[in-house]
C-alpha cells in the first residue's frame, strides 16, 4: 500500500513514541541552525540543506543545490540514524515549501517508502501545542541500504530542458512566485526572467489560505486542468535551485499523479548559461 505523503499533525501525536519515528527540521536561511536550537519539535534533527542534501560547486554546472553524489547521501542517512524501517516525518518553516520536500524527494528517490512531509510545518504543530525542545538532538547512527544504486525518481538535466522550449509535446512548470516568473523581480539569482516557453504555476497555489495543503481532490483537479492530458513523461518542474518544485512534486504525488520530472538546477543553472 501507497504511503500518503503528507502527514497531519494529529496523526503525528499518535505515533510519537514509536521506535522507529525519526523526525527532521529542514528549514532554511541565515540563522536556521540556531533558530533550531532555540526551538523544535521534540526528538527533530537539524538537516542542513547547504551541506546535507546538496554539494555545492558552481552553480553554473548543476545549479546553486544540485543534488549529492547518491552513495554521499546514503552515508547521510545512516549518520541521521535512518533504516529503511524508519518511519521518517520532515517539517520546515515554509508549510514543506522549502526544503522539507526536497528531503522527501530525495528519500522517495533513494526507494525509502515510510516518509512523510508534516502538513502546516513548524509554525502550526506550534500552534496545535505539539511538544518542542531546544538544544540539539541525535539517533543511533546506522547503515542505510538502499536496493539501488542511483536516483530512482526521473529527472532532467539542462539539455533535456533546451530541447523541451522547442517541442510542444513538452510541458515546463515553473513554481517560483508570478513576480519572479514574469521577470519583475529577482532577489536571489544573477538575472530575472523565466525559461522560454515555461508555464507559471506558483507553489503557492497547493495551500489553502491556513498554510496547509489543498485536499487530494482539489489538487487533482487542479492539475489536471493544467497539464491538459499530458504525460507526466513530458511534463518538468523547476523553481529556482531544484528546492521548492518538490513541494509542487509532493502535492501531485498527494493528489494521486505519477512523479513528473525534476530540472534540479532550474532557474539558477538556466540563467547562468
Amino acid at each position: 500500500m501507497k504511503t500518503n505523503p503528507i502527514i497531519n499533525i494529529d496523526e503525528l501525536l499518535q505515533i510519537s513514541n514509536h521506535p522507529q519515528l525519526r523526525i527532521f527540521d529542514v528549514r532554511t536561511g541565515p540563522n536556521a541552525k540556531e533558530d533550531y536550537q532555540k526551538k523544535h519539535l521534540k526528538h527533530a534533527i537539524f538537516v542542513d540543506l547547504n551541506t546535507d542534501l546538496a554539494e555545492i560547486e558552481d552553480p553554473k554546472i548543476g545549479g546553486r543545490h544540485p543534488l549529492p553524489a547518491f552513495s554521499n547521501f546514503i552515508k547521510t542517512l545512516g549518520k541521521f540514524g535512518i533504516d529503511k524501517d524508519s518511519e521518517v516525518v520532515i517539517y520546515d518553516d515554509k508549510n514543506g515549501a522549502n526544503a522539507g520536500a526536497r528531503f522527501w524527494w530525495m528519500l522517495k528517490a533513494v526507494g525509502h517508502k515510510n516518509v512523510r512531509v508534516l502538513n502546516g510545518g513548524l509554525q502550526f504543530a506550534e500552534n496545535q501545542n505539539y511538544p518542542l525542545s531546544s538544544g540539539n538532538e541525535n539517533y543511533p547512527g546506522t547503515d542505510y541500504v538502499s536496493d539501488f544504486n542511483d536516483w530512482q525518481l526521473p529527472q532532467v538535466w539542462i539539455d533535456d530542458v533546451k530541447t523541451a522550449t522547442e517541442n510542444s509535446d513538452n510541458l515546463i512548470v515553473d513554481v517560483r512566485e508570478a513576480q519572479r516568473y514574469q521577470g519583475i523581480t529577482e532577489p536571489i539569482d544573477l538575472v530575472a526572467g523565466h525559461i522560454p516557453n515555461a508555464e507559471n504555476f506558483p507553489f503557492s497555489e497547493n495551500l489553502d489560505e491556513n498554510g496547509l495543503f489543498k485536499s487530494p481532490e482539489i489538487l487533482k483537479e487542479k492539475y489536471t486542468e493544467f497539464f491538459k492530458n499530458k504525460d507526466s513523461k513530458e511534463i518538468i518542474f523547476h523553481c529556482g535551485s531544484g528546492v521548492t518544485a518538490c513541494h509542487s512534486l509532493l502535492a501531485l504525488d498527494y493528489a494521486g499523479f505519477e512523479i513528473p520530472n525534476l530540472y534540479v538546477g532550474s532557474w539558477s543553472e538556466w540563467s547562468r548559461n
